[in-house]
This record gives C-alpha cells, sequence and structure tokens, in this order.
C-alpha cells in the first residue's frame, strides 16, 4: 500500500516575481538533463533562479555547501516561503508532441505531493531502470547540504476509471505560464478535505511506477536512512516529493532514447549483422536515407515485433526485428530475464547485440564508456555520418503497459530505457527534509 501526503513546500512568492515574468523567470528542468550552456541562460533569468541551487556555483564539494548557503539567504529575504496549509498541487502541462505538426494539443494532468520513502524491494515503489552511482553521490550531497528535496520524482498510479479526477477538479487556480518550449505549464492548489482523502486513498490502491527521478528517489532513501529523527510519528524527511499522474492516462507521450556506441577497439558493421542473425530477422533499408524515413521503418515493424536499427557512418542501415519462434529462454544472457523483460527492445538490444557481440559489459553501459544516450535521432544520425562514433541504434519508445509489467515482474531494464515528455519541472515547490517537522496527515 502507498502512503501519499500532501505538502506544507516552500514556494517562491509569486507577487514578488510579477514584476520579474512571474514564475517561469524562476524555474527550471531537471538538472540532469541541463547543459552549461542552459544553466548560464536559466541563472541570467532572476537572481533567484532555482538552477542556482540544482546545480550551485563552486569547485569541488564547496558548491554543495554554496547551495545551502544561498537557500537560506533566499529564505531571510522572503524569495521562499512556507506555505503551511496542507494542499496537494495540481500540475497542467498542455503541449503538442514533437514531430507532430499540425497535431492535435495534449493536456497531462497530475499532482504534487509527498510518498512515503520504502526499500524498492517491498513491491510497492516500482523502479524500471538501472541507476548509475555518480549521480546518486551528487544529489546526497546536495540533500545534506540544504536538507531539501528541490526536485520532484514523476510517478505513475494506476487508475483506468479515472476515479481521481473529480478530486483533482476541485482546486484554487495559482498560475499558468508558457515556457520557450511551447508548454503551457498551470498550477493549482487543493486543499478541500474531502478531495485530499479520495486523493489519498485512490493512490492507496495502487502501487507506483518510477517513471523518471530513479536517482533521486534513491538518493531520499539514503538521506532518510543517515537521519536521525526526533521523535516524530510522520518526520517530513521520511516522505519524498512527487509528481504523480494516471498511468492508465492513454495521452501519455513516451519518447525513446537511442544508442550511440563509440570507442571500440575494432568495429566491423558486416561482423555485426553476423553476429545478430542468431536472434534478428535483417532487412537492409535504404541507402543514406534520413532519420524519418528509418524511423517510419522501425516504427512499422515495432507494431508486430521487437525491433530496431543499426546505422553505420557510411550511409548503411539494417533493421534488425526479432526471428519468429526464437526460444529466448535459452538465451546465454536474456534466458536468465523474466519473459517480460527479455522481449522488450532495449534488453534484446543491450543483453543480445551490445554484450554478447560487441563485447560492452554491463558496467561499461553504466559508465557510458561506449555509449551515448541521444534522444534525437536526427542530430545523433549527422553525428554519425560526420564521424561521430561506430553504429547508431534507433529504437522505438517502450509502451508504458510493458515498462509497468518488467517493473511488476521485479526486474529493472538498462539505464535510459523510457524518456516521458515532457519532463516536470523544479521550482514549483520545495520539499524540505527537517526531522523536526512532520508530514500533514489527512483525516
Amino acid at each position: 500500500m502507498a502512503e501519499i501526503a500532501p505538502l506544507t513546500p516552500l514556494r517562491y512568492d509569486l507577487a514578488r516575481l510579477a514584476d520579474a515574468g512571474g514564475l517561469a523567470s524562476v524555474v527550471a528542468p531537471p538538472y540532469d538533463v541541463i547543459d552549461a550552456a542552459q544553466r548560464a541562460e536559466l541563472a541570467a533569468r532572476h537572481p533567484h533562479n532555482i538552477v542556482k541551487l540544482i546545480l550551485p556555483d563552486g569547485d569541488g564539494d564547496a558548491k554543495y555547501k554554496n547551495a545551502g548557503d544561498l537557500l537560506a539567504a533566499w529564505r531571510a529575504e522572503g524569495a521562499l516561503v512556507r506555505d503551511d496549509e496542507p494542499a496537494f498541487y495540481r500540475y497542467d502541462q498542455t503541449f503538442t508532441p514533437p514531430g507532430a505538426a499540425g497535431g492535435k494539443a495534449i493536456t497531462r494532468r497530475g499532482f504534487l505531493g509527498l510518498v512515503k520513502l520504502v526499500a524498492l524491494d517491498r513491491g510497492i515503489v516500482l523502479p524500471h531502470e538501472r541507476t548509475l552511482s555518480g549521480p546518486k553521490e551528487d544529489r546526497l550531497k546536495l540533500f545534506r547540504a540544504t536538507r531539501t528535496n528541490l526536485s520532484p520524482g514523476f510517478m505513475l498510479y494506476r487508475d483506468p476509471e479515472r476515479a481521481l479526477d473529480a478530486a483533482l477538479e476541485r482546486a484554487t487556480e495559482l498560475t499558468a505560464f508558457d515556457t520557450a518550449d511551447g508548454i503551457r505549464h498551470a498550477l493549482a492548489k487543493i486543499t478541500d478535505a474531502q478531495a485530499m482523502r479520495v486523493i489519498v486513498q485512490g493512490i492507496a490502491n495502487s502501487s507506483l511506477l518510477i517513471a523518471d527521478g530513479h536517482h533521486r528517489y534513491e538518493t531520499a532513501f539514503r538521506y532518510m536512512e543517515e537521519t536521525t529523527s526526533a521523535g516524530l510519528a510522520r518526520p517530513e524527511h521520511q516522505y519524498f516529493m512527487v509528481f504523480f499522474a494516471n498511468g492508465d492516462d492513454p495521452n501519455l507521450v513516451v519518447f525513446p532514447t537511442h544508442r550511440h556506441v563509440h570507442s571500440l577497439p575494432s568495429f566491423d558493421f558486416e561482423e555485426l549483422s553476423k553476429g545478430a542473425a542468431s536472434l534478428f530477422d535483417a532487412r537492409p533499408l535504404p541507402g543514406g536515407a534520413s532519420a524519418e524515413v528509418l524511423t517510419a521503418a522501425l516504427a512499422e515493424a515495432g507494431r508486430t515485433a521487437p525491433s530496431l536499427v543499426a546505422c553505420s557512418g557510411d550511409g548503411r542501415a539494417t533493421l534488425f526485428t526479432l526471428r519468429s519462434g526464437v526460444d529466448l529462454g535459452a538465451h546465454a544472457v536474456l534466458g536468465q530475464k523474466p519473459g517480460p523483460l527479455r522481449r522488450t527492445d532495449v534488453a534484446l538490444l543491450h543483453m543480445g547485440l551490445l554484450e554478447p557481440v560487441l563485447g560492452i559489459t554491463p558496467e561499461a553501459q553504466a559508465a557510458k564508456t561506449n555509449i551515448y544516450y541521444p534522444q534525437d535521432a536526427t542530430a545523433a544520425l549527422r553525428e554519425l555520418r560526420s564521424g561521430k562514433g561506430q553504429v547508431l541504434f534507433l529504437m522505438n519508445a517502450t509502451p508504458v503497459a510493458q515498462v509497468r509489467e518488467v517493473a511488476e515482474a521485479g526486474e529493472v531494464m538498462p539505464q535510459k530505457s523510457t524518456f516521458f515528455y515532457p519532463k516536470v519541472l523544479t521550482g514549483l515547490c520545495v520539499h524540505t527534509l527537517e526531522p523536526t517537522r512532520s508530514a500533514p496527515a489527512v483525516g
């Protein structure tokens, strides 16, 4: 049973931002998708932009202390103020999916709240991807220095009947704004006691699938374990801030993350094709074809069987489709995995090609020794054909239902298996992790 709770967060004083671009001037994407140029642009937007806390200035460990000092200063001057009225915060993102020119706008509705931290092996909070040690150490140092959960995770609950929709309607609008990527963001506050009870009880009937923020969740759990409680029944450091959305919403948008392989001691495209023959049927695609042509062929093949496209720098491309009748249970690596995992495109690539054929170990995959993980197929193909890397694997998106099936089987997929769009902004709410404060209870 998942236990969730409303927030009493730190929030930006919207009145102070009225003449400075509103909330749009101080929010930021998640820390792990911000490059140096975007970090500089965000920091220049407003003196209190949240990027200065999630990616603080400074060398080495000094940057974490800088973040803690800066947060304390912002609170002292009233830029961030405590909202002591328990609430869930409804958050709508309205957008047209990239690549869908002239398409219909979609609204993804969810809400910000807290979830009680539990070990991932309990089957309550379900991970679906492997995590990397480096980001967790970085975020843990930031947690310690700021004693805050700055960026929310993103979890999916089960609600095929949409039983929570009416409760989410009972909200007071706070603000709405647009970001440069064309997304409309709207934040509203749910304080109605009955609506909050319906939400809490509805989530209690569901497991929670981590869509994004695996590293942040594991970091929050570790911080909880090392933090001494003040004897309260519900110390807030035992709760993690999350954006919750309905995983049964047919409008959820998930994009693929591709694999760009580089720096292997040797690589031959023909040898790759030979090594793939035990699992895949191969079909050459038009030489020099665009990313649009290649991904269209991939999408068509993926409707009937797990598929991927391998591209070489000289313009060749081959569609690999899982052979009919292949006994994956007899495969040396895939055979050790549950059925729901071994039929996913990413598992077939990683365990059927990257490891046994190209010799890229799971450790090298995690360390990104030989792999980039691009989202933009067109840009990645252009880089490959201009001499960067050795082979590009184009992927289909993993359906949400398949992600949940893998997670409920107690397994995780390779890292960067999903890319839920759009990203959840940081800076809408900030959850403090003070052992002397309690998380709110809903009666």
